[in-house]
């Protein structure tokens, strides 16, 4: 399927590995001129060089954490340069552990590098896509929105909030030819999956691969992800074939969600 993606502008959140960095290999792979986003230009500058070298792809450094300063080096960049049609907004989650123990600073720190930071973005973003009558924002979250999930106190709140904004935004922009969706990954194999296999392997007592079969075997399909199984959902998403799809939480975890 041809996703006639040639020629548009994608702004890639948290890009420098796992689900992002996929999607920005995959986008570009479409035609899409990607700009990356992390806070390790270091690490921006090897992924530029792994996307495909018929565009000019290029990356800002910035860190979600300091929300003001997000916005102003993204504005600088589309004052500069040009603005974007898709934005995927991608971000770790936050650390581990039972809700109720969590600290309040805690919950003040994910709300700022989830919600607050995608609110900002598509606030800068949105104008641009309003005026090409085009525009498509993908927000990475978790399957939690629909199956809160054990030893995940604060991301199961912040992702239920993140989903519910979502939702909400959609229902206003969806008029002006822009769209709002969410993808929901399952265990998919990052850097943040090992950790939290690490973790259950600690507290339990059981070993590493124990701890990780334990988890493949909760999946229908009886393995991980892997991130490009992700960044082929959101690309899609990203795409004028998706241009009815609006509003939607679309699991990827080969079935380990019950809700349907």
């Amino acid at each position: 399927m041809d996703l006639n993606l040639n020629n548009k502008y994608a702004l890639v959140c948290g890009s420098t590995a796992g689900i992002g960095k996929a999607t920005a290999l995959a986008l570009a792979a479409e035609g899409v001129q990607v700009t990356l986003i992390a806070r390790n230009e270091d690490k921006l500058k090897q992924v530029l060089t792994e996307l495909p070298q018929h565009k000019t792809h290029d990356y800002i450094v910035a860190d979600f954490s300091n929300p003001s300063d997000l916005k102003s080096k993204v504005s600088e960049f589309i004052f500069n340069n040009h603005g974007f049609h898709i934005l995927v907004n991608n971000t770790g989650g936050p650390k581990g552990g039972p809700v109720f123990s969590a600290a309040v600073d805690e919950f003040d720190s994910a709300f700022t590098q989830h919600l607050k930071c995608n609110h900002i973005l598509t606030q800068i973003v949105v104008p641009f896509m309003k005026e090409e009558g085009y525009g498509r924002i993908v927000n990475v979250i978790s399957t939690s929105v629909k199956q809160p999930l054990d030893g995940l106190g604060v991301s199961n709140t912040i992702r239920g909030a993140v989903a519910n904004w979502s939702k909400t935004l959609a229902n206003e922009l969806g008029q002006f030819g822009v769209t709002v969706n969410n993808v929901l990954p399952g265990a998919t194999g990052t850097e943040r999956l090992s950790e939290i296999i690490k973790n259950k392997s600690a507290k339990t007592g059981i070993t590493v691969d124990a701890a990780s079969n334990a988890m493949k075997n909760a999946v229908p399909a009886k393995r991980f992800a892997q991130p490009e199984e992700l960044a082929h959902a959101i690309t899609f998403l990203a795409s004028p074939r998706a241009s009815y799809i609006n509003g939607i939480n679309l699991p990827v975890d080969g079935g380990r969600t019950k809700s349907l």
